[in-house]
């Protein structure tokens, strides 16, 4: 299982939010790439970075700041957050982005999801954000009546590459990730689920192994990070994925703390 931090970008600078909620932002750090250079140094495998500015207006915004990261570390990128046009798609994956998120268009324009998964093999993925069952869109600042299993049955049917499935309700707040509902999105599509919000500590992490078999391949985390409630090292040591035996010990507390 992959643990990824996560790197939330609001008008160029490392933040994260409370149940998506941009009025309740906290910022981490002014200088996004240092982030990833660190979190690369601590041993992770990818990066996910979310567009917070681009998801709002329906476009992407930090591109200077993603471009950075990018060119910076030497592990995967995948980034989401305004994609919601093939233009924008291909421009982020011909500047070195593994791997793009899907979200809105998911629910508005389902063919385009599909023609891209067509355009663009292995490198969709679709981001399913959930909030009481039901997808929420734009930013998160729309909720739809898109019930969140069956729009994950119906995009990997099209071709996506994974499902990232976040709670809204739990992200930001350290509450524990939602097993019961990604237990039944694993269980109900064929291929992988990354499970997102909540992750508060390493005991949360090693709850997701249980539900590993089923296909849940790989957990984002965030705010355990920045607060230094989880140490990445000890988190990519636990599920044995990275680059753990090349990581000198001292680099396992956070610098957010």
């Amino acid at each position: 299982m992959e643990v990824i931090p996560a790197i939330d970008l609001l008008e160029g600078r490392c933040v994260r939010l409370y149940q998506g909620d941009y009025e309740q932002s906290q910022v981490f750090d002014e200088n996004p790439v240092a982030v990833a250079r660190q979190w690369e140094e601590q041993g992770a495998t990818r990066l996910h970075l979310v567009d917070l500015d681009g998801a709002k207006v329906g476009h992407p915004v930090n591109w200077e700041a993603i471009e950075a990261i990018v060119q910076s570390v030497n592990i995967p990128v995948q980034v989401g957050g305004g994609l919601r046009d093939r233009q924008s798609v291909a421009d982020l994956l011909a500047k070195g982005v593994q791997r793009v998120i899907l979200g809105t268009v998911a629910v508005e324009q389902p063919d385009l999801v599909q023609t891209l998964c067509q355009a663009f093999p292995s490198q969709i993925v679709v981001g399913i954000d959930a909030r009481n069952g039901k997808v929420a869109t734009r930013g998160w600042l729309e909720t739809s009546e898109v019930d969140a299993t069956q729009l994950a049955s119906q995009m990997a049917e099209s071709g996506a590459a994974a499902i990232i499935y976040t709670d809204i309700h739990r992200d930001g707040t350290l509450k524990g990730p939602n097993r019961d509902a990604l237990r039944e999105l694993a269980q109900t599509v064929s291929v992988p689920v990354i499970a997102s919000g909540g992750v508060s500590s390493l005991t949360d992490v090693l709850g997701l192994l249980s539900l590993e078999p089923l296909g849940v391949t790989g957990v984002i985390v965030g705010r355990a990070l920045y607060t230094g409630e989880l140490s990445l090292q000890e988190a990519v040591r636990a599920v044995g994925s990275g680059r753990w035996q090349d990581i000198p010990p001292d680099l396992g507390s956070s610098a957010f703390a």
